[in-house]
């Protein structure tokens, strides 16, 4: 984990106002336990997440998505996914319990893939996005015996994101790699050594490349498809699904088939695009399980705001 820079006084008091709002509610949330907790968080993400200015972005962002679905329609995976972000916010003091097996809150399934992964002796990255609660999958891969390091953007308030790494290191890996060129040099090594990476993929990103998304071009990193290329990784999609309260379906997709051409910049580019479609197809198959507030494509000229294939586009804020 990169060593993080020293904070001014204002950011200092900013950063302590927004904690002594933080921790009193994880410390709440802690005490209700995980069922009642989370049940607290959907009725906060219906009754006031629902109301603030992201969602909008998200309703614009499904309307592009699916110009042939009502408003009606939109609306209720737009609740749905408030739902889900409550609840996933309440379930952060919680993530020890997230195991697998008997008794356990997350169920399996493509294990076999994933261990014939790890027995090829090869890097291999988890790629997924920010499906029902994204956490689950980093926290049950040392339950599976992955050798792994979580790649991740720390939050801004440094209190806040230390308690973060804090949760997810009780079952999830214990090395935490943030982005940028350092995170990168240490994400090359461990994959040399044969080791597992695990890694949201579904933000956009200034440094990244177009790839189609959703019928439009999104900026995607590179990084995933051209540490394949150049080490032979496997890139593994994973994805969550929230299948009723604080218990979830944990899926390890087949590992993303492509053939290089030669030309490195070409393939690093189509690796790419199938990486998103990979993403876009688990995002289909159940909408109101992603996180839809992500400023996941450029904006749109009113002219295209008015197609029929792109409906809207996307302007307002990200969490992860």
């Amino acid at each position: 984990m990169d060593k993080p820079a020293p904070l001014g006084w204002w950011k200092t008091l900013r950063y302590g106002a927004e904690s002594a709002v933080f921790f009193p509610f994880m410390a709440l949330f802690k005490l209700l336990g995980i069922d009642a907790a989370s049940a607290l968080g959907g009725f906060i993400g219906r009754n006031l997440l629902y109301y603030l200015p992201p969602v909008k972005t998200a309703r614009q962002n499904l309307r592009a998505a699916y110009p042939e679905m009502g408003d009606a329609e939109i609306e209720t995976i737009v609740r749905e996914m408030c739902d889900n972000l409550g609840r996933v916010i309440a379930e952060y003091p919680h993530l020890d319990k997230l195991t697998i097996g008997p008794g356990g809150r997350t169920v399996l399934e493509g294990r076999e893939i994933g261990d014939a992964v790890a027995a090829s002796g090869k890097g291999v990255m988890f790629i997924s996005g920010h499906f029902a609660n994204w956490e689950t999958m980093p926290v049950i891969a040392p339950q599976l015996g992955y050798e792994s390091a979580l790649v991740y953007r720390p939050p801004n308030n440094p209190f806040v994101s230390r308690w973060i790494s804090r949760q997810r290191a009780k079952l999830g890996p214990k090395e935490h790699i943030s982005k940028g060129a350092q995170g990168t040099r240490r994400i090359f090594t461990l994959l040399r050594r044969g080791k597992a990476i695990l890694m949201l993929v579904d933000q956009k990103t200034g440094e990244g490349v177009p790839a189609p998304f959703f019928g439009r071009d999104a900026m995607t990193t590179p990084a995933p498809a051209s540490l394949a290329l150049k080490l032979g990784a496997i890139l593994l999609p994973a994805s969550a699904e929230r299948v009723g309260g604080a218990h979830f379906h944990v899926k390890i997709h087949k590992p993303i088939e492509f053939k290089p051409s030669g030309d490195y910049d070409q393939d690093v580019l189509a690796l790419t695009a199938k990486m998103n479609e990979a993403i876009e197809t688990i995002v289909r198959a159940r909408p109101s399980q992603w996180l839809w507030i992500h400023r996941r494509w450029p904006k749109q000229t009113p002219q295209d705001l008015g197609g029929a294939a792109v409906a809207a586009a996307s302007d307002g804020s990200s969490l992860s």
